[in-house]
């Protein structure tokens, strides 16, 4: 994982890269305010899932600027790119506050969020709804999720390839002992 970022000064959100966006990537920005996300989202205290997208696989979408958020959300996806994954940990006046949310979100509480930045879009209707520019858009989230699927099979590619290496250890060690052990049998 990455350094923590603290992106408000006052430790209220804390950023830490899980996954690195593809140098080329681009982010929310005006043009494409609103993002399309994969998020995890627990509970400090005990670590209990409050909410997820994972379970049936789905995305949640929003406006940045928009505060259809909460503002730790708002400030972190900000922040990102496309492909990335960051954990968010946000303190409860940039979450839900001494209210909480109930049932599932405590007054007072501190969160922690996994979130994975899937796309960036423009608004419906916006100047960039010609068919040439919906042709580029389509094209640079299609490369976006290619990218994304790349760097997936990159690091199942390297797991595989360290407990690969993990394994020949143990075998070189295992086969060294076997090889210590001969000759020394009990004396008649």
């Amino acid at each position: 994982m990455g350094d923590a970022i603290d992106l408000t000064g006052d430790g209220g959100v804390i950023k830490t890269i899980v996954r690195k966006s593809k140098a080329d990537a681009v982010g929310p920005t005006e043009n494409f305010p609103l993002v399309d996300v994969h998020y995890e989202g627990t509970l400090a205290d005990t670590g209990e899932v409050f909410d997820t997208t994972h379970e049936d696989n789905t995305i949640f979408s929003f406006e940045i600027g928009k505060g259809s958020v909460i503002k730790a959300w708002e400030i972190a996806v900000k922040t990102m790119k496309v492909g990335e994954v960051a954990k968010i940990t946000c303190k409860p006046e940039y979450a839900y506050g001494s209210a909480g949310s109930p049932p599932d979100i405590p007054p007072d509480a501190t969160l922690v969020f996994e979130v994975e930045l899937v796309a960036c879009r423009p608004r419906k209707g916006s100047s960039l709804g010609s068919v040439s520019e919906e042709r580029a858009r389509l094209d640079e989230l299609k490369k976006q999720r290619e990218l994304a699927a790349a760097a997936k099979e990159e690091e199942k590619k390297k797991r595989e390839e360290a407990k690969a290496a993990a394994a020949a250890r143990v075998q070189a060690k295992l086969e060294a002992k076997k090889g210590q052990g001969k000759g020394k049998g009990k004396a008649k």
